[in-house]
């Protein structure tokens, strides 16, 4: 049973983002690429779950069930599964040939004034399609540099460009760790998520590409990578069935299998090849399937020590002031607790996995419909995230660009876009829907 708020329960959250934060202020300070991963995620929470171990007025044999159900929530090990999936369809798909067929594909029917643009489009899909902003811009760095570089355009431009594109995709993809963790922290699902984000992802990609066409990129004819264009046929195949609604295991169990085949009858990929690959895929989910677990756990004992209403119950008072609208007020308030927390930890997964269930009361409380403040946690982290000049995103394409960081994230167009559409979407109240009866439907 929950204690009273309780701010002092709150302490090791802050002891997690001050050794998560202050490692990779240290790293990068010291010249050190990457800095904000050094420290592993699941290595600097397990402090804070000491400390909230040691906070708890529980029985220490209660503390510790506490904190094992919190691991073992229903919730948190779908979502776990669903990163193991996830991760060996995209694994399987790049192996085969995918990930070179979708560049391909964008890069063949994109003229060459409309090159920004186009990379934005493309860039766009590819992270909808893998599920990984990360991901997409390892792929695409390569060949945008080349084609920037032809064409004599600005680099910092095409790189934030690019990070804007990958950010779309990572924001709205059903494959992405951020949708997942963001859908089943608000228990809705998949489809409902996915179609909520786009009144508010489109026109902001809209907006996006005329701010672009702007530009004058020449005539510089793109060159596309060889590839099999019919192995991108995987990648929109899971994206209509999970428009479609159908149970995401399903959507990516069936998607693992038709990459390999496809795989099998065109490049000869091989079984054993496959169910290495599969393993792959899983073993690249470890640090965000550990860090699930293990915040499940923190959650847990932060939860039954009033910690998430103490929480709750600050952000409620603030809105309150600022807002007459319930829905406004909840919606505000995920925006706001999400974006905080993405500045702290520099990681959209995290802050999604650390705000969701505090963003959950505040959207009951609210009376916001699931699909709604899960379309806004996502959102928020990815615009935080894509603008963060020590996020992963801004720090890749510097290193591939030979860029300060600062340089591309102040390019990010679409993620300053997307904030401003998000926050006059809720101040219209346009996309902002009542709960309905309890949601208890498939991830």
């Amino acid at each position: 049973m929950s204690e009273a708020a309780s701010a002092r329960a709150l302490l090791p959250l802050g002891v997690f983002l001050a050794l998560f934060l202050g490692a990779g202020i240290y790293f990068q300070s010291a010249g050190v690429e990457m800095a904000f991963y050094q420290l592993a995620s699941p290595v600097a929470i397990l402090p804070a779950i000491i400390l909230a171990v040691l906070l708890s007025r529980q029985a220490f044999e209660e503390r510790i069930n506490t904190f094992v159900a919190g691991v073992g929530d229903r919730n948190i090990v779908t979502m776990c599964m669903i990163y193991l999936l996830a991760g060996a369809f995209s694994t399987v798909a790049a192996a085969t040939g995918g990930v070179d067929a979708m560049v391909a594909l964008g890069l063949h029917v994109i003229p060459a004034s409309f090159l920004l643009p186009g990379l934005f489009i493309i860039a766009a899909v590819i992270s909808t399609a893998m599920g990984t902003s990360m991901g997409t811009l390892a792929a695409l760095a390569p060949v945008a540099l080349g084609l920037g570089q032809a064409a004599d355009i600005d680099l910092a431009l095409l790189a934030g460009v690019l990070v804007s594109g990958s950010m779309f995709g990572d924001n709205l993809s059903i494959i992405s760790d951020t949708t997942i963790a963001a859908t089943r922290t608000q228990g809705c699902n998949m489809s409902d998520k996915f179609k909520a984000n786009l009144k508010i992802a489109l026109p902001a990609a809209a907006l996006t590409i005329i701010w672009l066409l702007t530009y004058d990129t020449g005539n510089v004819p793109p060159k596309a990578p060889d590839a099999n264009l019919w192995l991108s046929l995987p990648y929109f195949f899971i994206i209509v069935l999970a428009v479609m609604g159908l149970n995401v295991f399903a959507v990516l169990s069936l998607g693992i299998a038709l990459a390999a085949g496809f795989g099998m009858f065109t490049v000869d990929y091989e079984w054993v090849q496959f169910s290495q690959d599969i393993y792959k895929g899983f073993t690249s989910m470890q640090e965000i399937f550990l860090l699930s677990l293990l915040i499940g756990g923190l959650s847990a004992l932060i939860r039954q020590q009033g910690g998430l209403k103490f929480l709750a119950d600050s952000v409620t008072k603030v809105t309150k002031r600022l807002f007459k609208h319930p829905q406004q007020r909840a919606a505000f308030g995920v925006a706001g607790l999400t974006g905080l927390t993405n500045f702290a930890v520099a990681n959209n997964t995290v802050t999604i996995l650390l705000s969701g269930e505090v963003s959950k009361k505040l959207a009951e409380q609210g009376n916001l419909a699931p699909r709604q403040s899960a379309s806004l946690l996502d959102i928020f982290a990815c615009v935080v995230q894509g603008a963060l000049p020590y996020g992963a995103q801004a720090l890749l394409m510097g290193a591939s660009f030979g860029l300060s960081p600062l340089q591309v994230s102040l390019h990010t167009g679409y993620c300053f876009i997307l904030a401003g559409v998000a926050l006059a979407m809720i101040l219209w109240r346009k996309p902002l829907e009542a709960r309905e009866a309890p949601v208890t439907g498939t991830p």
